[in-house]
Parts: C-alpha cells; structure tokens; sequence
C-alpha cells in the first residue's frame, strides 16, 4: 500500500489533514525556495507555486509508491496578491488594505504520483469580509500573533472576535488546505 506526503512545513495543514481526512501521512517539507515574482493574482501561477512545491519532494522520493501533496494559499484583494508580511510595517499595511473589504482566499493543491509523476491540481476559492479595523486593533493583533508567516498577515483562526464580519465557502481553505478538495484529488489516482 502507498503512502502519502505532506510537502509543507505549515502546523495548520498538518492539523487540517490529520483532523479532518482519514489519511495516514508523512511530512517532509518543501526544498522548493518559494520566489513570488509577481503580485498579480492568476490560478496558474498559484496553481504552479503548488505544484513546485510537490515536484521539490517528488525528486526526492522517485519511483516510490507515494503521492505527494503540495499547497499554496493566497489572499487576493482586487488581483493584488498579498503575501506573507516581511515585518510589522508590511503587516499592518496590508490589513489596514483589507480593513472594511471583502477579499480571497485561494489555495491551490497538487497531487503528484512519485512511480510515474501523475499530476493533479486544484484550487479552491473562498471569501472573508473584515470589518473596518482601526491602527489601534490593527497593532494590537499584530503584537499579539505574530503574522509573519501567514498569508495576507492574518490567521483566520486567531482573528480576535470582531474582526471579520463573515466568510463564505471552506474555512479549512482558508487555514490552508481544503480536505474536499484534498480528497477529490487522491481519488483521481488509483490509491488506497
């Protein structure tokens, strides 16, 4: 029996998929240096940031039957991608962008077969509207949670109450890893 890889260093895909799938999972993070080149949101190159993500472990794991999973998560605002904060400046920039706006959240996984380098991708959409936020709670999150490594400079899942007023769509996909998706793409192989 085939086993499965979790290409990603990220605590809140480990959880997602170990809480929510029946998977048994190995995790080896990514080698693959992630370089966003541009700001300007597409689903191909979300779609490709995934796939280098998994392909960097697949070279690793040649010819084993293993499937391996990567995922990128963005929050788009308009097309503007917004990344991961370089510091506190960039942080509370980017949420006082999101202040008051409904934005996405988009994450794309790939599925890639490590015998034959079958590839499977999906991305998932959802939508998070943030209430109008002012520099004071702004700072205040930001000293409290550290953003730093999360997408858009915020983590759903440790907004204070008060700072979104609703989501639309998975909130898993918003975390970072949607298990429907995840599951509908493990089915497309011939797995158990």
């Amino acid at each position: 029996m085939g086993k499965i890889v979790l290409a990603s260093n990220s605590p809140r895909r480990r959880k997602i998929m170990k809480e929510q799938t029946d998977y048994y999972f190995e995790v080896k993070p990514s080698p693959y240096e992630e370089k966003h080149t541009t700001t300007v949101f597409s689903y191909d190159y979300i779609e490709n940031l995934a796939y280098n993500k998994a392909f960097a472990v697949v070279e690793l794991l040649k010819g084993e039957d293993v499937l391996v999973v990567g995922a990128d998560t963005v929050v788009v605002l308009g097309d503007e991608i917004l990344g991961k904060p370089a510091d506190k400046e960039e942080a509370l920039t980017m949420l006082k962008k999101l202040s008051g706006k409904t934005h996405k959240v988009v994450t794309s996984i790939a599925v890639i077969n490590c015998k034959d380098s079958h590839c499977e991708i999906q991305s998932t959409t959802s939508e998070v509207e943030f209430s109008n936020l002012d520099d004071e709670q702004i700072r205040f999150y930001i000293e409290k949670f550290k953003p730093f490594d999360k997408a858009g400079s915020y983590g759903i899942q440790e907004l204070p109450e008060g700072y979104i007023k609703e989501f639309r769509g998975s909130l898993e996909n918003i975390i970072g890893l949607c298990p429907k998706t995840l599951k509908n793409l493990i089915e497309k192989f011939d797995f158990s």
